[in-house]
């Protein structure tokens, strides 16, 4: 028998009823009789809100059905709305739950739900809850352990993935057109000028200085061509984006926030987290270590034909990878103090790393 189809809910219209029809069509029958909800996270395009769940009778509740989960909401700001449906934010976020999530060893939350109205804004996820873990932060940024950690889930995320031609063919993981052209380099020179205006008393002159230079140069990383190898990259695997789980002794890292997802260089992606997560003294004495554990386990995952050497080299380009993100979101979506204060903590980081690792000599 197929699944009633259910109607995309919103904050308002959700209901008890909603949550039954969602079980049921999964094949949970357990009956919510009410729920409460509460937001939570620091997402600036969407949404967060976990639910929990009061049963009718609660010595029937089947095992499977959880006890709370997460439904994610396109955000209220209304130009955080227009930049989820532009950078197809809320469809790639449906479409990796829709069609990827199973395909990848990297761990992510168990979805009950997902769906989207054209291109949105109008979507709805609904997630698992993985309390007791805890979302990362980015202002704190986190320890080598941490970072291990994360590194060593996202070998699940490029390992299953790495150049794999079928990938091209979801259109809407990566516009061909779209990425060979200018598109992202004139974004980012429209908005630098705001950019350096609002956080230049929190960067050095020449963290500031290769800030600029991203935007001047002929070859800048934004006009990059398919890179080789490629894989799926999360574009946003940093800390605010992780969820960590320590209740069990180790360090458990679960990886949410598909909205960025496409085809594109690995390494970007280690860069990136590496970069944005690590202060730099934190970074410096344990980068390269950090960097090959990663690749290590890359070659326990099978890759092969990808040298240490490259591995490196590609790292240190990668460097730029956080660059886009910073200046181009912080004055797109809604601003916020936090939000201000991460987007500043990401630039300094982000600058500071490309200039530690000499990744200003790719910018000629």
């Amino acid at each position: 028998m197929l699944a009633k189809p259910l109607a995309i809910p919103t904050e308002a219209s959700i209901s008890a009823g909603w949550f039954n029809q969602c079980f049921a069509n999964l094949g949970l029958k357990t009956q919510v009789a009410e729920f409460t909800a509460m937001q939570i996270g620091t997402g600036q395009i969407g949404k967060c809100i976990r639910y929990s769940f009061a049963f009718k009778d609660a010595g029937e509740q089947i095992p499977d059905v959880p006890g709370s989960v997460i439904g994610k909401f396109p955000a209220d700001d209304e130009s955080s709305r227009v930049i989820g449906v532009a950078l197809q934010n809320f469809f790639k976020e449906v479409c990796f739950y829709q069609q990827l999530q199973d395909r990848l060893a990297i761990k992510t939350p168990k979805c009950y739900y997902a769906e989207i109205i054209d291109q949105g804004p109008e979507f709805f996820v609904l997630l698992e809850d993985l309390a007791p873990g805890e979302q990362g932060d980015q202002l704190l940024g986190c320890d080598p352990v941490v970072a291990k950690a994360a590194l060593t889930e996202l070998v699940g995320l490029h390992a299953p993935s790495w150049c794999d031609e079928s990938l091209r063919g979801l259109t809407w993981l990566r516009d061909e057109e779209q990425a060979q052209s200018s598109a992202t380099l004139d974004m980012y020179r429209a908005q630098l000028d705001g950019f350096i205006e609002r956080f230049a008393s929190h960067l050095t002159e020449d963290e500031q200085w290769i800030i600029k230079q991203v935007s001047i140069v002929e070859n800048s990383p934004f006009m990059a061509s398919f890179p080789e190898p490629f894989s799926l990259i999360h574009v946003d695997y940093r800390l605010d984006n992780l969820m960590i789980d320590r209740s069990g002794g180790g360090c458990g890292i679960t990886a949410l926030d598909w909205q960025s997802i496409t085809l594109g260089a690995p390494m970007n992606d280690v860069a990136y987290f590496i970069g944005a997560g690590l202060e730099a003294d934190v970074r410096r004495p344990v980068e390269e270590e950090l960097v090959k554990a990663y690749y290590h386990d890359l070659l326990n995952a099978g890759i092969k034909d990808f040298s240490w050497e490259a591995c490196w080299q590609n790292y240190r380009r990668g460097a730029f990878a956080g660059f886009a993100v910073t200046v181009i979101a912080s004055m797109l979506v809604q601003r916020t103090e936090r939000g201000d204060e991460m987007f500043a903590t990401m630039a300094r980081r982000h600058a500071r790393h490309a200039l530690d690792l000499n990744a200003q000599e790719f910018l000629v």
